[in-house]
């Protein structure tokens, strides 16, 4: 699994690095910060991959609140998050919380696009 992330966003950096700390071979991390490979590897512009998270499993790219579930379900110190962020209530606030904190990381960050 490949897990793209924004290592120039402080916020980021420091959720990611504590998942990094578990040291998972099936993880690969693949920051975006000016990464045209990463564009091309997920057929995202630069701007909707600072956008959100985003996570490659099996060839299908995953976005946002899921993308986190995948990553909460590779790691086993962080299992228990995968098991109840996934229930459908508990989703549905995570996805809408989410949503609004990357947009405000977004903008925070937005002056690293190349456009």
């Amino acid at each position: 699994m490949k897990v793209y992330f924004n290592n120039s966003c402080k916020i980021c950096r420091s959720e990611i690095n504590l998942y990094k700390k578990e040291n998972i071979k099936e993880i690969e991390w693949i920051d975006i910060t000016n990464n045209s490979e990463a564009e091309k590897e997920t057929s995202k512009k630069d701007k909707d991959l600072l956008r959100r998270l985003h996570v490659e499993e099996d060839g299908e790219i995953i976005e946002g609140a899921k993308a986190f579930l995948y990553v909460w379900k590779k790691i086993p110190k962080y299992k228990f998050l995968y098991y109840f962020f996934k229930l459908p209530i508990i989703f549905t606030l995570f996805k809408f919380g989410y949503e609004i904190i990357a947009y405000f990381l977004f903008l925070k960050n937005k002056k690293q696009l190349k456009n």
